[in-house]
């Protein structure tokens, strides 16, 4: 690896983390895996932010919660343009 892909991959894989930490927080409960409390209550404090706010302003789809999916789906596209973007500013 060279030193100048280190940001872009850097950048790729900490947004892929952070993806996976709401998927972890989201599909906890189904799982039985209590992510509120204990060691890994770190987690729900670094997703709940984004998920509430895209929650705040999705509307009311039943019993269904699909705001960790698109969280997931936001920092994902953010993801796509940033390393884009960072990548066209190195060449």
């Amino acid at each position: 690896m060279t030193a100048d892909l280190l940001p872009l991959r850097l950048i790729h894989a900490l947004a892929t983390l952070y993806m996976m930490l709401i998927l972890l927080n989201w599909l906890g409960p189904w799982m039985e895996f209590d992510i509120r409390s204990g060691r890994f209550a770190w987690i729900a404090r670094l997703t709940d932010p984004l998920v509430d706010a895209i929650r705040k302003r999705m509307p009311s789809l039943g019993p269904v919660d699909f705001a960790p999916m698109a969280a997931v789906l936001s920092v994902w596209i953010l993801r796509e343009v940033i390393v884009r973007v960072v990548a066209q500013s190195m060449t």
